[in-house]
């Protein structure tokens, strides 16, 4: 079934109530007592793995659980697919794909770089997508025809800047010392080299910082879908490119991402990148 356009426009204005919805469950923890549990404790993972510290708190799950609450109620036939509590219905019309505290490590941290991740697919293909950061007051949204930034009372369209080679560009990671393979790294650092500025620890921050024509280039490897398919709609409505690190569109499973504002400069990268893609 076509989306159509009036439908579109219904489920833009939804996602922004299901923006309220996980900033209301997210605020009043941040910065409090949030309790924080560890889902990797008692796992025997080296330390060195990303994987050896997996935190949780009361506002992932308690946002998680709100959002989809509000989705049960308003599209009892949508699926949903979510890091804290799994998938239902996966294979629905309509399926959202939410990760409602991307960067918590940055949220226990107490720094406002996380970011609440909220992702429509439709008939498998992610059509629309926000990133919020309710902290200062964010919505970043958007979907093939469009993308927008609300704050602070206003909207203001969001487009990628141009930005032809690595040498002027601004680039970002999470952490290539635990998100990243040794052969990862060596990639990452030929791209960090030719690059301007690099930085680092942003999440998904950064995918909208491209979108906003603010950065040129994330870089990220071991993503699950609910790290990314909400960018996706959102640099595509402001120009940008989502691929994985040989230059070809992401599936539906995460793995190695790059986000680009230029097609030259993602081509650039994936120069550097393409022999540690799997």
């Amino acid at each position: 079934m076509t989306l159509s356009a009036d439908r579109l426009a219904a489920l833009d204005a939804f996602i922004l109530d299901l923006n309220r919805a996980s900033a209301a469950a997210i605020l009043p923890l941040f910065r409090a007592d949030h309790g924080l549990e560890d889902k990797a404790a008692g796992q025997d993972l080296p330390r060195e793995s990303h994987a050896a510290f997996d935190p949780v708190t009361q506002a992932d799950r308690g946002a998680e659980a709100a959002i989809r609450a509000l989705i049960t109620a308003r599209y009892p036939d949508h699926g949903v697919i979510g890091e804290e509590y799994g998938e239902d219905r996966p294979d629905a019309e309509f399926v959202w794909v939410l990760d409602p505290i991307d960067g918590t490590r940055a949220f226990i941290a107490g720094l406002p770089l996380w970011t609440t991740l909220i992702g429509l697919r439709h008939q498998g293909r992610p059509v629309l997508g926000s990133i919020g950061q309710p902290y200062v007051g964010e919505v970043f949204v958007g979907h093939a025809g469009g993308s927008r930034l609300l704050a602070r009372g206003r909207e203001t369209p969001l487009k990628v800047r141009p930005c032809p080679t690595l040498a002027g560009a601004i680039i970002a990671t999470t952490d290539p010392d635990a998100c990243f393979d040794a052969p990862e790294r060596d990639a990452w650092r030929q791209v960090r080299l030719a690059s301007k500025l690099a930085r680092l620890g942003c999440d998904a921050y950064a995918y909208a910082m491209v979108a906003a024509g603010k950065m040129d280039l994330v870089i990220e490897a071991g993503l699950k879908c609910w790290d990314i398919e909400a960018a996706v709609p959102v640099l595509a409505g402001a120009g940008g490119l989502v691929t994985d690190w040989r230059g070809d569109p992401i599936g539906t499973n995460g793995g190695q991402m790059i986000i680009a504002g230029d097609r030259r400069c993602l081509d650039a990268a994936v120069a550097m990148l393409s022999a540690a893609a799997k």
